[in-house]
């Protein structure tokens, strides 16, 4: 039986790791690393420094997976995210069962925490359905992007008898969102948060939270949305890639 520990990672600075995350890294033998390719390097060596930083440079392996292409042109959208998370599960199964020893333990360090996001959790849950290959695992939470946003503009996120919703940019865009009810956005490639413009609302944006090259912005919504646009659009040409979140909160009467 081959064990999966599934470790949240914070949201970019080593220091956000738990003492429970670094715990957990020092009892894997294997690192499984889904690997995005040139765009998002960047991200590969940030895990590659926390290892570093925790756990030297011997004593475990890393395995790096080409992260298999998704389409991000299809009509159906979830027809597509469901194809390609089949692919991510069976490249990592093919791993498990090349590299990880009977016995031994594997490691998939997620950003963020890892239960926020349903990706790692599902393909595991399909890897273990298909029972090709003994395994079990469990899950280490994280720093989450949505609680760094937060901290670094040093708000609350639900205010007193209220709600936050989290949810993402295709969601909102798409019209699925309350007006009553303040929101956390996560990856928002269409802007979506104009729809709000004229809603007395605040806007607290942030990018590659946690990140040395964090970047945040607040105010008024009306008057920051063509800074938040501008800025966005410029730090994804510089990188090719870029993680944001923001919180739209409606003005109390």
């Amino acid at each position: 039986m081959r064990h999966i520990r599934v470790i949240g990672i914070g949201a970019g600075d080593p220091g956000l790791l738990t003492v429970e995350a670094v715990d957990a890294l020092r009892s894997v033998d294997v690192f499984l690393v889904l690997d995005k390719g040139e765009t998002t390097a960047e991200l590969t060596a940030a895990r590659q420094a926390i290892l570093e930083r925790f756990l030297g440079t011997d004593g475990y392996r890393v395995v790096t997976i080409a992260d298999p292409p998704r389409d991000r042109t299809a009509d159906d959208y979830a027809g597509a995210v469901e194809a390609w998370r089949d692919a991510r599960s069976a490249a990592v199964e093919h791993a498990l069962r090349a590299e990880v020893a009977a016995g031994g333990t594997a490691g998939i360090l997620v950003w963020g925490d890892p239960a926020l996001y349903d990706g790692t959790i599902r393909m595991l849950d399909t890897i273990v359905g298909r029972g090709q290959v003994a395994c079990a695992y469990d899950v280490l939470p994280g720093i989450s992007s949505v609680q760094v946003l937060a901290a670094r503009h040093r708000v609350t996120l639900t205010r007193t008898a209220g709600a936050v919703v989290v949810t993402t940019g295709r969601r909102v865009a798409n019209g699925h969102h309350d007006h009553d009810t303040d929101l956390v956005v996560m990856l928002d490639a269409s802007l979506a948060f104009r729809r709000f413009t004229g809603e007395d609302a605040e806007l607290y944006w942030g990018a590659y939270l946690g990140a040395p090259d964090e970047v945040l912005i607040a105010g008024p919504l009306d008057e920051i949305a063509d800074r938040v646009a501008s800025t966005r659009a410029e730090l994804r040409a510089q990188k090719g890639w870029i993680m944001d979140t923001y919180l739209i909160r409606r003005r109390e009467r």
